[in-house]
């Protein structure tokens, strides 16, 4: 090998070293990761241990009573006591129920593991049942728990122990007491149900420094839940049903909302969502969780369940009991004012953005939503109309406000139009080998009359983000949930008119009526709109194309929210009106009238800069194909 050769080795060994070097982990992210992988094997080892201690209590149980006489009540309980260590007390007991309760929530919680079983939303109902309050979890839908490490090294989950409930004089206050062998040390669940949808869950260690491992300085966290079907539309449902987590200081992460994923965070997290269409449930730390892992995983369609989240991490913990840990856990709607009230006379680092539950778009359309398109609907819905009243209203509106650049657009076609059969003149005069002459042609015509081809694309720039804003808004807007309006029982879900019991590709098992109006209403705007333009009779495919995309939003929009649905038709029903009076006011003959005289006006002008300029680069353009034609043609 020659010395370049060598050189060009040596760079490569030294960019791959150098790469190496710079992408190593540093030693906070080394312990991060240590730290989730011995988060990791406790879990592993204690529900190894939980399966050994259940299988051996179920042989004693199931002894005979020859041998259970065998086997002494105190041996039984050196059994228990070699397992639990302190809590061998709490491994038994018998399952019971407290129930918290306020205007809003009502919680069920069970003695086995202190946590809560059963979380029930009074003011909210399951699709299809007008009687029962929502459940967003009951019994094994929801596992909560910690691993506790016993002074003689035994790892355990709370979840497997049986917590002594203590009777609160404090309305909506219930306390779970795990307790030890030692009358004076104990742990408590303290849970406070006053602030409406927000229960505050407080761990307080009591004299616990000779019960537990002497290194612990924090609890491990093992969060599991089923997200139940709550709405007719699965497929939309699914959609929005996501895990979602905030970090210390103001940034949202996600998982994927349309397949399996997990996450792993060495970052500070503040908040972790298991969050579904309208409903979700959010754990928040007082302090911070770190060390964290995600995952979500898709449910079958048969199952009754969208997703399951999992969350393992880990939180702050102080063996001595000065400091008890302390959680906020959020059981309630995605109702955008009732999120961001957690946050009002809060300081700005502070502020713990749950509103971020309701999606509002892209941030050049979510500003839209929270400063025009929420307080508008607030503002209706607050004159106790009905919601078909309300939508129709902010349609109105909205149409109002686009109506300049509606105006402007349509005028702007008027004119192409008017200016067709000049535009065919010059097509004529200039083959389609002379394609730069007939642009240069065109251009001055344009330029001449007044015409700007772009004047007419502009317009639609600007109505974009205010349609996208409402297509964000309504299908995520809790309040049209359980509405109806003519034959749509609930504005949030489909208003199907037909079910053909199989499912047809793009379309589904059902046909929405709201949609199939929509379509016809898209399909008769579209005649109207190329009534009105000038076209090209050699362009007959994008004649069809046109009609087209109607269609599309059919299979597009089928499965949509009817509120959704309802709005477009109405905006289209609207547009129709305005195309219709604007025909009516605007004189072809009179815009033409007026172009001919801006192109007197102009013909003895100078061009401005920016023609003056692309005619030169025309010309330019022209020159330099001329002298390569003729280059050719001496060479052949």
């Amino acid at each position: 090998m020659d010395k370049n050769t060598w050189i060009g080795f040596l760079l490569i060994a030294a960019i791959i070293v150098g790469f190496t070097m710079l992408n190593r982990p540093s030693k906070e992210e080394l312990a991060a990761r240590q730290h989730v992988q011995d988060s990791l094997r406790l879990v592993q080892i204690a529900e190894q241990e939980a399966q050994r201690l259940s299988d051996s209590l179920q042989f004693v149980a199931g002894q005979t009573a020859t041998e259970a006489e065998t086997v002494s009540a105190e041996q039984q309980q050196e059994r228990l006591q070699a397992a639990y260590g302190t809590f061998a007390a709490a491994a038994q007991g018998e399952e019971q129920f407290v129930t918290l309760q306020n205007n809003k929530v009502r919680l069920t919680l069970s003695t086995r593991g202190g946590v809560v079983k059963h979380a029930e939303l009074l003011e909210y109902h399951a699709s299809g049942d007008s009687i029962n309050p929502l459940s967003l979890f009951r019994g094994d839908e929801s596992a909560f728990g910690f691993t506790l490490i016993t002074a003689n090294n035994r790892i355990l989950q709370t979840g497997n122990l049986f917590f002594t409930p203590i009777v609160s004089e404090q309305p909506g206050r219930a306390i779970m007491r795990l307790k030890t062998a030692s009358p004076d040390a104990w742990l408590d669940f303290v849970y406070d149900l006053s602030d409406n949808y927000m229960i505050h869950l407080s761990i307080e260690a009591h004299n616990m420094q000779t019960e537990l491992a002497q290194n612990i300085n924090s609890l491990e966290l093992q969060w599991r839940q089923l997200i139940p079907q709550q709405e007719q539309g699965r497929k939309f449902e699914e959609r929005y049903a996501q895990l979602q987590y905030m970090l210390v200081g103001g940034d949202m992460e996600k998982l994927s909302e349309s397949k399996d994923d997990n996450a792993k965070e060495s970052a500070r997290v503040k908040w972790v969502g298991y969050k579904d269409q309208f409903f979700s449930t959010v754990l928040i730390a007082d302090d911070a969780f770190s060390s964290s892992q995600f995952s979500s995983t898709m449910q079958s369609k048969h199952s009754g369940y969208i997703k399951e989240y999992t969350t393992l991490t880990s939180v702050p913990f102080d063996l001595s009991g000065k400091t008890p840990t302390g959680f906020r856990l959020y059981c309630g709607p995605n109702h955008y004012h009732t999120l961001k009230a957690y946050d009002e006379g809060v300081e700005r680092d502070e502020r713990l953005h749950l509103n971020a539950l309701v999606p509002l778009g892209w941030k050049i359309v979510s500003w839209i939503n929270e400063w025009l398109v929420i307080p508008m609907f607030d503002l209706f819905t607050s004159w106790g109309l009905h919601i078909g009243i309300v939508i129709l209203l902010m349609t109105i509106v909205i149409k109002l406000i686009i109506l300049p650049f509606v105006f402007v657009s349509y005028k702007s076609s008027a004119k192409m139009k008017a200016l067709k059969p000049q535009i065919d003149a010059i097509n004529e005069k200039y083959p389609a080998e002379k394609m730069q002459e007939r642009q240069q042609a065109t251009m001055q015509l344009y330029q001449q009359a007044g015409v700007s081809p772009m004047s007419g694309c502009l317009p639609m720039l600007f109505q974009f983000p205010v349609l996208m804003a409402m297509f964000w808004f309504l299908p995520t807007a809790i309040e049209l949930r359980g509405k109806s309006l003519l034959w749509a029982e609930d504005l949030s879900t489909y208003d199907a008119v037909f079910h053909w019991g199989f499912n047809i590709p793009l379309l589904g098992d059902h046909l929405s009526l709201f949609c199939l109006l929509m379509t016809i209403c898209n399909i008769g705007y579209t005649y109207i709109t190329m009534q009105s333009q000038a076209t090209d009779p050699n362009m007959k495919f994008m004649k069809y194309m046109m009609y087209a995309m109607p269609l599309m939003f059919l299979f597009i929009f089928n499965d949509y929210a009817a509120g959704l649905s309802y709005y477009y038709l109405v905006s289209l029903f609207i547009t129709i009106l305005q195309t219709m009076i604007f025909r009516w006011t605007l004189d072809d003959k009179k815009m033409l009238k007026e172009m001919e005289e801006n192109k007197k006006k102009k013909a003895g002008k100078p061009k401005s800069g920016f023609m003056a300029r692309l005619e030169a680069m025309q010309r330019e353009q022209q020159r330099l194909a001329r002298e390569n034609a003729k280059a050719a043609s001496k060479r052949r």
